[in-house]
Formats: structure tokens, C-alpha cells, sequence
């Protein structure tokens, strides 16, 4: 059992969680609980750290890798990213992103939000309305950050999501496979008024700034969705979910 809140370890995982950029060089990144532990696919299950208490009521996890190790409460709270943790956290290899090919694929791309509510809430939305993947510039809240994993809800490990160092060459690359690029942007045309039936991508954008002027540049149309009364901007996860769904809406109708 490890009980000391400074072991190696402990600080390995901690410091996972801390950083991206030793996420992105190590490959791992942590979760927590007992919902998202049982949706990590096989193949990622790395390491799994667990208290006494949550073995009992979890007996499951005695084989959930190969790797499982009790630790002290005192250590869970060191490990746990959240005020009331579980007793449970596990090491987890960052999925590779696999293609998927689809008739009319749609793409959200996610260019420099920074709440992670509206990170993983947008991540779900890609999963319910079947789309083929999720780009995010690196400007974006980090996918694996432990705040957004908890809101995918699992999704993170089934939804294709692509972290792009370019994005504009992202959008360009998408482009030229015949996807239509279109911009969240309060200077748009009518949202409503669009023909989303064919592989389509959109662009959202951050929630303060709105889109950056390179990844509006590269849209191929910028749109605008009707609002009345003096509403100037919706949140940027309400905005994405509006018009990912009629998009969804719409090949499914055609």
C-alpha cells in the first residue's frame, strides 16, 4: 500500500494532471471515478490506484489492469482532482485518433475555448450527433485535462479527437477533401437559411473573443444564428450544440 503523499508515484500522476505538456510527452493522463474508470477501454488501462474502502465496494477492479495498487486516503486525496473523490484513480494512455470515414461527415473544431465545461460538453455533442471527429486548436483547453475528461463522460474515449498544432493547414486539409467549412460569427448570414446536407465542418470559437481572424479566414461561409431580444452571443457550447444538431437534423431529413 503506498501512504506516503510524497512518493514517486504520487507526484508522477499529480504532475499529469497539472500539465499538459507532460501529458502530450509522457501519453498518459488520469481519470477518476468509478463511471469513467469502467468506460476506459482495455487497451488504454495503464496503472489503477485504489482505496481500501472503494476495492470493497468495486471488487471488480481487483483485475481492471495489471497494474493495481491500494493507497491511503490521505494519498487519494492527493491523487483526486476532485473535492470528493471516489477512491479511485486511474492511468490512462492518450487514445491514438483513428479516422472515420463517413458519407457526410460533419467536424466540429474548437478554436480557442478555454473553459473546459464547454471543452467536453462539445466533445458529447460530437458523439450524439455522430460526428466523424473533433479538432482543437492548441489554444484550446487540453481534451485530457482532468476538468474536461470529467465533462466528455466517457465520450473522450470514443469520439475521434485531433489536438492541431496548425489549425488553419487543419481546416485547409479538410477543405480540400470537398468539406464545407463554416464560421460561428455575428457578422454571418442567416444560419437557418443553410444547406448543411453534405460533409461539413464548423467553426467555434472562444467564448469571449469569439473566433480568432485566422480560423475565420478559412471558413468558407461565416453564419450567424437568429437571437431575439437584445442577446448578442450565445455560449459557446449552446452555439456548437445548435448547429451541430441542425446539421444532424438535416441529413437525417433530406
Amino acid at each position: 500500500m503506498i501512504t506516503s503523499r510524497t512518493n514517486d508515484k504520487v507526484r508522477y500522476i499529480e504532475k499529469l494532471k497539472q500539465k499538459s505538456s507532460f501529458r502530450k510527452e509522457e501519453g498518459f493522463f488520469v481519470v477518476e471515478g468509478i463511471r469513467m474508470i469502467r468506460e476506459v477501454p482495455v487497451h488504454l488501462r495503464k496503472e489503477l490506484y485504489v482505496t481500501e474502502k472503494a476495492l470493497t465496494d468495486h471488487p471488480e477492479l481487483k483485475t481492471w489492469c495489471d497494474r493495481v495498487e491500494t493507497v491511503s486516503e490521505s494519498v487519494m486525496e492527493k491523487l483526486a482532482d476532485t473535492r470528493t473523490p471516489q477512491g479511485m484513480a486511474a492511468l490512462v494512455r492518450i487514445p491514438e485518433p483513428e479516422r472515420i470515414e463517413t458519407e457526410d461527415p460533419l467536424y466540429l473544431i474548437l478554436d480557442g475555448l478555454q473553459d473546459p465545461g464547454n471543452t467536453g460538453t462539445l466533445i458529447r455533442t460530437a458523439e450524439a450527433v455522430g460526428a466523424a471527429a473533433v479538432l482543437l486548436g492548441n489554444n484550446t483547453a487540453d481534451p485530457y485535462s482532468p476538468k474536461v475528461v470529467r465533462s466528455t463522460m466517457g465520450t473522450i474515449f470514443r469520439v475521434p479527437v485531433r489536438i492541431c498544432d496548425d489549425l488553419p493547414l487543419a481546416i485547409r486539409e479538410l477543405k480540400a477533401k470537398g468539406v464545407a467549412v463554416y464560421g460561428t460569427h455575428l457578422a454571418g448570414t442567416d444560419f437557418f437559411a443553410a444547406d448543411l446536407t453534405g460533409p461539413v465542418a464548423f467553426l467555434i470559437g472562444s467564448e469571449g473573443r469569439g473566433l480568432s481572424e485566422e480560423a475565420a479566414a478559412e471558413a468558407d461561409h461565416l453564419l450567424r444564428i437568429p437571437m431575439e431580444g437584445e442577446v448578442e452571443s450565445l455560449n459557446a457550447a449552446v452555439s456548437g450544440s445548435v448547429v451541430a444538431y441542425e446539421a444532424y437534423r438535416q441529413k437525417k431529413c433530406r
